[in-house]
């Protein structure tokens, strides 16, 4: 079994990880856009064509599946990316975790990049499963390229800002941008009042994996041999994971399971 994850850097990893520890036995291709990353602040139509390059490079190494690892594509580009690769090739987005959160009751936020945020997509969601719940969208400036490059300072500056405009009486935060899986607990930290519950965090990586295996009608094998294998490509060209991967716990997860042929 191949499978393959696009996105426009290393966002993907929360759900590459996901899908390693599901299926340790699994061949993975990771399609990344270094050339053209960030994707938020692009328009939809740019969007788009930047996803198609990347799906193409990625559906030339003949994939079973492909997961877009990336919440701003899936917004823009979905509807594009299945009229262009299936029936042949499965494609699965990654959707706010909207109806998990709005089934929570209380008052949530979803934190998004600026692509993402106010997308008639999101709101199409929101409407659809949030009905008499209090959201609050809250774009995130800059914080999925801080993740990107492990800038730490960066990252703290742009979760500092965006927790400013979180209300104060939010019970859960939506991780609307896979990049921002990769730092779930600095975000608890920002956002967490003191007395206040605990703060919930919905992210999007397992539920992705486990529809991908579903869609290719496999089940999942923890157990299985580590014996899959990962191809990265840059925009293309066939490389190895980028080192600020390594900064986080599921690139260096990728690595000690699975090395970058």
């Amino acid at each position: 079994m191949k499978i393959a994850l696009m996105d426009s850097g290393i966002g993907l990893l929360a759900a590459t990880a996901a899908v390693r520890r599901l299926r340790p036995d699994a061949d993975l291709v990771l399609s990344l856009d270094p050339d053209g990353m960030p994707w938020g602040p692009r328009t939809p139509e740019d969007v788009t064509q930047r996803a198609l390059a990347v799906a193409e490079a990625a559906a030339a190494l003949a994939p079973d599946a492909l997961i877009i690892g990336c919440n701003t594509a899936t917004v823009n580009s979905l509807t594009a990316l299945r009229a262009r690769l299936e029936p042949g090739l499965p494609v699965i987005g990654t959707v706010p975790a909207i109806k998990p959160a709005a089934a929570g009751g209380g008052p949530f936020a979803i934190w998004a990049t600026p692509a993402t945020t106010g997308s008639p997509y999101q709101r199409g969601l929101i409407e659809e499963f949030a009905d008499g719940v209090p959201v609050t969208e809250v774009p995130c400036h800059g914080l999925a390229e801080a993740v990107e490059h492990a800038d730490e300072a960066a990252i703290d500056a742009a979760v500092a800002a965006a927790a400013a405009l979180t209300p104060h009486d939010v019970t859960t935060v939506v991780l609307g941008c896979t990049h921002y899986e990769l730092v779930a607990e600095r975000i608890r930290a920002a956002v967490q009042r003191p007395g206040r519950p605990p703060l919930v965090l919905h992210g999007s990586a397992g539920a992705v994996a486990a529809q991908a295996l579903r869609r290719l009608g496999e089940q999942p094998a923890p157990g299985a041999a580590a014996d899959g294998t990962i191809t990265v490509l840059l925009s293309g060209r066939e490389g190895a994971l980028p080192a600020p991967a390594l900064a986080y716990d599921e690139g260096r997860l990728l690595q000690a399971v699975t090395p970058a042929r």
